[in-house]
């Protein structure tokens, strides 16, 4: 139908791929969704696969089959420019030959491109450290911990990793990666965890600052027993090829270096003329989640900056936020498409449900929190707090395949870890 809403989402994370597909089931507009990759991945999950402990390729969902079952289409390209008196969009498709820039039309713009660590200016952060932002940067730092590795098995001495950023992604990889090293002694190498240095910087008191300083304090302690040094209160003042300088003079020596502290909006946004940014970057959205600027751009997730108007507090950059945000957003828009009216009808305004949050240390110990109630903590206490983290992976997959599939792929996954090596080399 040529009369119909022409809806384009940019970005195939958690939020993006949730609204493309809940729209184009619904068959009431042309959708678009467009990525820089070929397939999604559960941004929650990049540390394990950065780590070697769960298999990208089992987990991820192909764009383009995800479009072709659920009515939507998608088009491979980045986001470069924007175009808002014309209404286009313009993306460059990075794995074609010269790099060439596509051009889709809108009635509707929903941006989703998320976030990146932010290395504010940090001489060295760029030249010398790996992030794992998305799944291209969590695939590369596994190649490079392979390198590591075997350089350590063929010529002997210390693997000396650190990795700067006691939130959540810092702390989980850390205890992902003792993981995978004690997993990976078994394979004829009984001295490698011993020969592990891995070293967690975080500049501020604590780890782990947006859960209780009980949770805080237990992640400390489970991470110092599994021989990770955690320094606190430390700030980097810059980085080159063999390690870290602390703003005290000290030297923190890692040949394999992570920066996975503060969250800024991906550089692209600072060049889109005429709308509002916040201090980190993110694009100034109401109640709505419009752009203030322009009521035809929508901006979810990270690359967001929301008050919420019932609380006055900024809605926080995590992927339960932006799931909420998608499923909002689906939900209202779905319903002014079906009643037959355009996709510039106000929307109700969206209000975050903080549901708690979980960090998981790999098999070690994890912990949840539910309002001011914390579960976990212990090797086998944890384990609530770890099949927790599991199910809500699960939940989003059941919502992108449906029941039937959805499940059939839990199933699928469960039945791979009993014949598949537990750490991947390959």
């Amino acid at each position: 139908m040529a009369d119909r809403a022409r809806i384009v989402i940019v970005g195939g994370g958690v939020a993006g791929i949730e609204v493309a597909t809940s729209l184009g089931r619904g068959d009431r507009a042309d959708v678009t969704l467009a990525d820089r990759s070929l397939s999604h991945v559960w941004k929650p999950m990049l540390h394990t696969f950065a780590a070697g402990t769960a298999r990208a390729d089992r987990q991820k969902v192909d764009f383009f089959a995800q479009a072709r079952r659920n009515g939507f289409r998608f088009q491979p390209g980045a986001l470069v420019g924007i175009d808002r008196q014309a209404r286009r969009v313009r993306l460059a498709v990075e794995a074609a030959e010269g790099r060439p820039e596509v051009e889709i039309a809108y009635d509707l713009l929903v941006l989703a491109i998320g976030s990146r660590a932010n290395d504010f200016g940090t001489p060295g952060v760029a030249e010398h450290c790996l992030t794992i932002d998305d799944l291209t940067e969590a695939e590369h730092f596994h190649d490079q911990l392979r390198c590591h590795l075997l350089a350590r098995l063929d010529r002997g001495g210390m693997l000396e990793i650190a990795i700067v950023g006691g939130g959540a992604t810092g702390v989980e990889l850390a205890a992902e990666l003792k993981h995978a090293i004690n997993l990976l002694s078994a394979y004829g190498s009984p001295d490698l965890p011993g020969r592990l240095r891995l070293t967690l910087i975080e500049s501020g008191p604590r780890l782990l600052p947006a859960f209780p300083e009980k949770v805080s304090r237990a992640a400390a302690r489970t991470l110092s027993d599994l021989a990770v040094e955690v320094r606190t209160g430390a700030m980097v003042t810059a980085a080159d090829a063999t390690g870290f300088t602390l703003k005290d003079g000290s030297r923190i020596p890692a040949g394999l270096k992570v920066w996975a502290a503060g969250v800024k909006a991906p550089d692209v946004l600072a060049g889109l003329d005429g709308l509002e940014r916040s201090r980190t970057g993110q694009l100034v959205v109401g109640p709505d989640l419009r752009t203030t600027r322009d009521p035809a751009i929508i901006a979810l997730g990270d690359c967001a900056s929301l008050t919420d108007p019932q609380t006055g507090k900024p809605v926080p950059a995590t992927a339960q936020a932006a799931r909420q945000q998608a499923q909002h957003l689906a939900r209202h828009l779905g319903r002014v498409l079906a009643r037959g009216d355009t996709v510039a009808t106000e929307l109700p305004p969206f209000h975050y449900v903080e549901k708690g949050a979980i960090v998981s240390l790999a098999d070690f110990n994890g912990w949840g929190t539910l309002g001011r109630y914390t579960f976990g903590g212990g090797r086998l206490n944890g384990l609530s707090a770890r099949l927790t983290h599991d199910l809500l992976y699960r939940q989003h997959q059941i919502g992108l395949y449906g029941p039937l599939r959805g499940t059939l792929t839990w199933v699928l996954d469960d039945l791979d870890h009993l014949i598949s090596p537990p750490v991947k080399l390959d």
